[in-house]
């Protein structure tokens, strides 16, 4: 089988196995949302990715931020000489991105991380909880379950969350087997990409059953959506931030 015919069979089973946890996602931001709350939205490396398809694009929410360990140089006036590969391992500065965000009680968070046991993202899970917010997390569990966190703790990102989402991915994050050994092909920004728009659509759907119109962006490419798009995000001023 290629690579496009295994990936687009795990994207079904995904899709399949994790109905029901994208529900009881979908219905977190719901909840959140109808408190004027806002979806933050936080991933490092690769799971960047995942948080830009959650927070400021097309078809997707107005009141979501996206949350990365770039916030210390761009919120927060550290020197860029700080955001090393090794940056993520770090739970202290997990503090530091939780502090920078516009963040309110009645907000949700989204926590992405195929791994979901390096230090920073387990801290942040662990700030989000004890600041009694709601969480999600987005992650591997089969990758993760075979990992050792890096957090002193010992927990991973899946222990901390209301609910996790499983993407799917296998151990290393890809499908194909090199004949030497090793495996080429990724696949989790695959899967987590459509488990967010899943999250996201649902709880849109959800709004409009109950007769609300969802602050949805429009794209910036078609006619109008500039002028749609600065009204929304006046609703929520000082609430999001559109860095870089």
């Amino acid at each position: 089988m290629t690579y496009a015919d295994r990936i687009l069979d795990l994207a079904r089973q995904v899709a399949e196995s994790q109905a029901g946890q994208v529900r009881k996602a979908a219905q977190l931001l719901v909840t959140s949302l109808r408190a004027d709350g806002v979806v933050n939205a936080f991933g490092s490396g690769h799971s960047e990715a995942i948080a830009m398809e959650i927070a400021g694009r097309a078809g997707g929410l107005v009141p979501s931020n996206r949350l990365t360990p770039r916030d210390l140089v761009l919120y927060g006036g550290q020197p860029p000489g700080v955001l090393t590969p090794e940056l993520e391992r770090d739970p202290s500065v997990a503090r530091q991105i939780y502090d920078l965000a516009p963040v309110e009680p009645q907000d949700v968070f989204v926590l992405i991380s195929s791994s979901g046991v390096n230090g920073t993202v387990v801290e942040l899970a662990r700030i989000v909880k004890d600041q009694g917010h709601s969480m999600i997390a987005l992650t591997s569990v089969r990758h993760s379950t075979q990992m050792t966190s890096r957090h002193p703790s010992g927990s991973k990102l899946l222990d901390l969350a209301d609910v996790v989402l499983d993407n799917g991915a296998p151990y290393g994050d890809a499908l194909l087997e090199l004949p030497g050994g090793g495996s080429y092909g990724a696949v989790s920004t695959i899967t987590s990409a459509l488990l967010a728009q899943m999250v996201v659509t649902e709880a849109v759907d959800a709004l409009v059953a109950m007769g609300e119109t969802p602050p949805i962006y429009l794209s910036a490419n078609v006619a109008g959506g500039d002028e749609h798009n600065k009204a929304l995000e006046s609703r929520y001023a000082g609430r999001i931030r559109r860095g870089a």
